[in-house]
């Protein structure tokens, strides 16, 4: 569930955890049966958004009154130490690294997919305050992945989130990262393509059901604007909709996502400035053909994680999904 926020501070982080939302869930559901607290920073399903280190505050004591465990899913620390940094009031004069350190001495762990903010291919990690659990977890490691000191990891992979962790907190590399993200993200905007504002750390997301006002959820417009960005362009991006977060309830109904999102994810030092200005081209093309686009529907899908391996059909302009 995401938790939206209701309230911002000089800057609106919109990744913040809805506190009331969080209180009123862990008192419907029972704090007995909850085994953790994640809060993910930057916020990847709210189009990108940091959290701010108030709400990270604040989350943390509400899971410490409740004597739940809080983790974070620390994937893109880095980034939303800078916006800490540069938009949140009291924290001008701390280094990005002293931010973050600050942000994880509030949790009892985290857990980090490598291949963001550490700059690496592939791999991640799962540390934790509690050497208990932790001796549990690498008992189940040692069955499922590998010894605890590779855990299914190659020494040249480990080396490089290493280095990675190091690099992800210099200045001149945060500062480009962001300013080269909201390029684009400015960009498209001008054009009138709906991007969540403000600018996120590590993509652009563009609201596809404002872009196809025309193409009702369960068409999937999300899905429409990806395949139409693939077809058109090559590029690759990702929808988080209801593709990925919509579903049919008890009695059939379909139920979308709060949002038809999809998301523009940016490789670091991968792309040069001919490759988001070729971006910004594919999407011209788009906007003079979006009346004309049609929406999807799923022909194939897993019972769970649908969004990563289901097969779609284009609809046509004729079809309508009952």
């Amino acid at each position: 569930m995401i938790f939206q926020p209701k309230t911002s501070l000089i800057y609106p982080f919109k990744g913040n955890m809805d506190i009331q939302h969080l209180s009123e869930l862990i008192e419907k559901s029972g704090k007995e049966n909850i085994g953790a607290v994640i809060l993910t920073v930057t916020n990847n399903s709210s189009g990108g958004q940091p959290v701010s280190m108030q709400n990270a505050k604040q989350v943390s004591e509400v899971c410490k009154k409740n004597n739940l465990l809080l983790i974070l899913d620390c994937c893109r620390i880095a980034e939303n130490a800078y916006f800490i940094k540069h938009k949140e009031k009291g924290f001008e004069n701390k280094t990005y690294k002293q931010i973050a350190s600050e942000m994880f001495a509030l949790a009892d762990g985290c857990i980090m997919s490598a291949k963001k903010d550490a700059i690496v291919n592939m791999g991640g990690f799962f540390a934790l305050n509690s050497k208990e659990f932790a001796d549990k977890c690498q008992q189940t490691l040692i069955i499922t992945e590998g010894y605890i000191t590779y855990g299914g990891l190659s020494g040249r992979d480990m080396e490089a989130i290493a280095k990675g962790l190091e690099e992800v907190f210099d200045p001149d590399y945060l500062n480009y990262r962001i300013k080269s993200t909201a390029y684009l993200g400015n960009k498209l905007h001008e054009k009138g393509v709906p991007v969540m504002l403000p600018i996120g750390g590590h993509a652009v997301y563009i609201d596809a059901k404002k872009f196809y006002p025309h193409i009702p959820s369960n068409e999937l417009p999300g899905q429409a604007l990806a395949c139409e960005l693939y077809i058109k362009g090559g590029i690759r991006s990702c929808e988080i909709g209801s593709v990925m977060f919509g579903y049919n309830d008890e009695n059939g109904k379909f139920v979308p996502a709060a949002m038809e999102l999809v998301r523009l994810a940016i490789p670091r030092r991968v792309y040069t400035q001919s490759h988001i200005e070729y971006v910004i081209e594919v999407f011209d093309k788009i906007i003079k053909e979006k009346e004309n686009a049609t929406g999807y529907k799923i022909i194939e899908a897993p019972r769970f994680l649908r969004h990563f391996t289901a097969q779609f059909k284009k609809l046509t302009t004729e079809q309508v999904i009952q």
